[in-house]
């Protein structure tokens, strides 16, 4: 939306979604111009009521909700696995959700908005938790299968019930992400090959980022074919296809600001559609984007059991979309049939970074 557009009334946007009503949501709120966090707030009193984005809160009620569907997105990956929200860990600036199926990691300042929503009648109502950032976009949603409680669903909203019912939210204009400046990370490139040789933790990674300020697609692309080269940009769902006839066990993660949601295990169902690539597995759904790829990195990062490889794919404005490594257990060295497979991707030739 633009300065010299006016944002449609909720009642224009609640008569749009009934117009259509079996698109997307985010999709029709693309085509008004509003957020989807406008969207559903439209309905406020009508199948919606608004709730605290009280993170704390929600990983406290959610277990007992019994099996849900968590689903994260960005741009351009949807997440989906069902499970049940076990063992939730809460923190001042993150969380986590620590279960076999349903494994989160959690930032709770981008959690600004949230609503319960319920749609359809009688015995085919659908019901969700949903929350939102301050730009109004989807961080993270819980929604309701058969054999969740429901009572346990609606003591959850009645606890985190916000006071303000209103059926319009203020959300803030989205922020571009700041284009990467390459020259002026080229100076740091000898450090940052030698802070990476050191590393002991693949988490020791973010740290090195913040003190160089670095992007994360500058560090790849900066420190040299030794840990990280480019690969094939046809090298994702080449790896989904063979990682699913080896039935060899991935951890596959999608995220936003607010929310990273991981996937650990095989996947087996595996199907292109138009742009998209879909693992379509009975507690695991995948829906991916591959014209939104730009550019796709194998990565080494070393670790005290050696090291672990990653494969992170890209889009045009430099954000990380999606990414893989091979599922392996805390103190043991990543498995062979992984390693093998990300090292015989198709590389593509690269400048030299020095």
């Amino acid at each position: 939306m633009t300065s010299t557009t006016t944002k449609p009334s909720p009642a224009e946007i609640r008569r749009a979604r009934a117009d259509n009503p079996k698109a997307r949501e985010r999709d029709v709120a693309k085509q008004l111009g509003v957020s989807e966090a406008d969207l559903v707030a439209a309905s406020c009193g009508a199948g919606v009521r608004r709730i605290r984005a009280d993170v704390d809160a929600f990983l406290t009620g959610a277990p007992a909700l019994g099996e849900v569907m968590a689903l994260t997105r960005n741009e351009s990956a949807v997440h989906e696995k069902i499970g049940t929200y076990e063992k939730p860990v809460l923190g001042r600036h993150a969380s986590m959700v620590l279960g076999s199926q349903i494994d989160l990691r959690i930032f709770p300042r981008d959690w600004v908005h949230g609503f319960a929503v319920e749609k359809g009648e009688g015995a085919d109502v659908k019901r969700s938790l949903q929350f939102f950032c301050g730009a109004g976009e989807a961080v993270h949603k819980l929604h309701l299968r058969d054999a969740s409680n429901v009572e346990a669903y609606e003591a959850l909203v009645a606890s985190m019930l916000a006071d303000d019912q209103s059926d319009a939210v203020s959300v803030a204009a989205k922020q571009p992400r700041t284009a990467d400046n390459d020259d002026a990370a080229r100076p740091h490139a000898d450090d940052l090959r030698e802070r990476w040789s050191r590393m002991t933790d693949v988490h020791q990674f973010v740290g090195i980022l913040r003190d160089l300020k670095l992007s994360r697609r500058q560090a790849v692309e900066l420190v040299g074919p030794e840990f990280a080269w480019r690969i094939d940009d046809e090298a994702v769902p080449a790896m989904m296809r063979l990682a699913a006839a080896e039935t060899l066990p991935i951890m596959c993660f999608v995220g936003n600001g607010g929310c990273i949601q991981i996937h650990s295990g095989p996947i087996a169902e595996v199907k292109p559609m138009g742009p998209w690539i879909n693992v379509l597995d009975p507690t695991f759904h995948l829906h991916l984007r591959t014209d939104h790829i730009t550019d796709v990195w194998a990565v080494r990062k070393p670790n005290v059991d050696g090291h672990v490889s990653s494969i992170e794919a890209y889009g045009a404005d430099g954000s990380m979309i999606i990414q893989f490594f091979g599922q392996r257990k805390e103190g043991s060295d990543e498995r062979r049939e992984w390693r093998g497979l990300v090292e015989g991707l198709p590389r593509v030739q690269q400048p030299s970074a020095a």
